[in-house]
């Protein structure tokens, strides 16, 4: 089976065009090497492949007939990629929600106000000093 097509059946892209874009970005690599979209996957093979900001390595068990559903996927592959990758991850995403919560939008003047507020209050501090 074709390593696109692979990917897209044990549903770790949405589309195989996504699997396709991410080969010509050099994004896949079966057994240390480059892999082309056509290229083809047997048992035991080594999928190492970039998403997300995290390199996720697989071993290929068994080829699917088709796209599987998400409770099959383990009987296809094997999951290898070090805990410590998505740990990482998780450090990433608590960083970018330090300032601003998502979905809160833009700042309102009363957040604008309560900003300014804290910076006077730092500044008076200081010169009461």
């Amino acid at each position: 089976m074709r390593v696109d097509k692979y990917l897209w059946c044990v549903r770790y892209y949405k589309t195989r065009n996504m699997v396709t874009e991410a080969c010509k970005k050099n994004h896949i690599t079966v057994n240390g090497q480059v892999a082309k979209p056509s290229k083809e996957v047997f048992p035991t093979d080594k999928i190492t492949f970039r998403k997300d900001q995290i390199t996720q390595i697989i071993t290929v068990l068994d080829i699917p007939d088709n796209r599987v559903g998400a409770k099959l996927v383990d009987i296809y592959r094997k999951d290898e990629t070090p805990a410590e990758v998505f740990q990482h991850l998780e450090l990433l995403k608590l960083s970018k929600e330090h300032y601003r919560k998502h979905g809160e939008g833009r700042p309102t003047k009363k957040d604008r106000r309560d900003l300014d507020g804290i910076s006077f209050d730092s500044e008076e501090e200081e010169t009461d000093n």
